[in-house]
């Protein structure tokens, strides 16, 4: 190696680790046991890559050097087409390596479901027998989150707290669109959408105050869809609750409608009590009074469906509610979303006047009397 390309060597360390001294690689030193197996997995397939990878860019630089023009010691033999023992090597160990990335694979996939409960606090401890997990349910708002507590009545809006060492379980949903549920030094990201429940089974290890984020891009206020995860001892998280109980206000029907609303950087908000059922209201994309209830809808249909008197319900089906506010507030009935004429009940874009002086298109209204556009006209 030349002196010149050693000090450019030497000068880019200089540069780099200073910015790398500040990073929080938190993905790959996490707090909970789920995100470590995670990150366990990141490395090994990294290393099995490597086997690779490593080999192949050390021989592409050394055949480069080897039989440069310059080296007349080099073996040249240009009949030399084939090697056994060549393409064994060449064939054998990429196999290899991807039969074990398979395996690995399989396993990690089965073992790390987010929808399986655990069997471990963490490589060291298995769940004690009884232990009862702490149960979350998380809702994605715009453009916040919104947490329930149903063992202890409460809720938190961009905040939330679990106790170490205690099986945590998650239950997603979104009111509006999809989004995803992220606290990397807890678990991997999983996602929230409306209509849909999905799950999570982790485990926190570490006290301290973690981030968690949306980690899917869910509109304009999405960069600032952030919380507080807050891992702390028994004690602590029972002072926590306590402080939610304390200070919170009531979370009801009416209260979720307007945190509903699309709103950015919301503050933390604390609610001591909880309506019964509201997060399966929302869930079920039925917290708005006189909408319909997605879990009776498909009672109806299991049962054979509702016969012709079921038209009524289709007013009580229409979920989006960001296109609704004109209507709701008694501007008349609430159009089909996309829906055109007679649905929509807006009037044809072709009864509308044309403009002045523009000209007819092929499959427009060709009916109306008037002279004909003046470039027509030219000769």
């Amino acid at each position: 190696m030349s002196p010149i390309v050693r000090r450019l060597c030497q000068l880019s360390l200089f540069l780099i680790l200073p910015l790398m001294s500040g990073c929080d690689l938190v993905v790959m030193s996490p707090s909970g046991d789920i995100a470590q197996q995670q990150a366990d997995l990141i490395v090994v397939s990294t290393v099995l890559m490597l086997l690779i990878i490593v080999p192949v860019l050390f021989l592409t630089l050394y055949f480069a050097w080897h039989y440069r023009h310059s080296n007349t010691k080099a073996k040249y033999d240009p009949e030399w087409h084939h090697s056994t023992r060549l393409e064994v090597v060449i064939w054998a160990a990429p196999l290899a390596i991807i039969i074990a990335l398979g395996a690995i694979t399989w396993i990690s996939t089965h073992k790390l479901d987010p929808f399986r409960p655990l069997d471990r606090i963490d490589a060291e401890r298995t769940i004690p027998e009884g232990t009862k997990p702490l149960e979350v349910e998380v809702v994605a708002l715009d453009w916040k989150w919104l947490f329930f507590y149903p063992e202890y009545g409460i809720a938190t809006v961009n905040e939330m707290a679990a106790p170490i060492d205690r099986p945590i379980t998650f239950k997603i949903t979104s009111s509006s669109v999809m989004n995803s549920f992220y606290v990397p030094a807890l678990a991997g990201m999983i996602y929230a959408m409306p209509g849909m429940e999905t799950k999570l089974h982790a485990v926190i290890n570490k006290e301290g105050v973690f981030d968690g984020f949306s980690s899917n891009y869910s509109g304009a206020g999405f960069s600032h869809m952030r919380f507080k995860f807050h891992s702390v001892n028994q004690e602590g998280f029972d002072g926590w609750i306590a402080r939610v109980k304390q200070n919170g206000t009531a979370l009801n029907q009416d209260t979720y409608l307007k945190l509903e609303k699309p709103s950015e950087r919301e503050p933390v908000r604390y609610y001591a009590t909880v309506q019964q059922d509201l997060y399966q209201r929302v869930l079920n994309m039925c917290a708005e009074t006189g909408r319909m209830c997605m879990s009776e809808m498909m009672h109806i249909d299991m049962m054979g469906g509702g016969g012709v008197e079921s038209h009524e319900n289709r007013d009580k089906l229409r979920y989006d509610n960001r296109h609704m506010e004109h209507y709701s507030a008694g501007h008349g009935p609430v159009p089909a979303l996309g829906a055109t004429v007679p649905a929509s009940g807006e009037p044809a874009k072709s009864d509308a006047a044309p403009h002045e002086g523009g000209h007819s298109m092929s499959g427009m209204n060709h009916d109306s009397e008037g002279p004909a556009p003046a470039q027509l006209n030219k000769n």
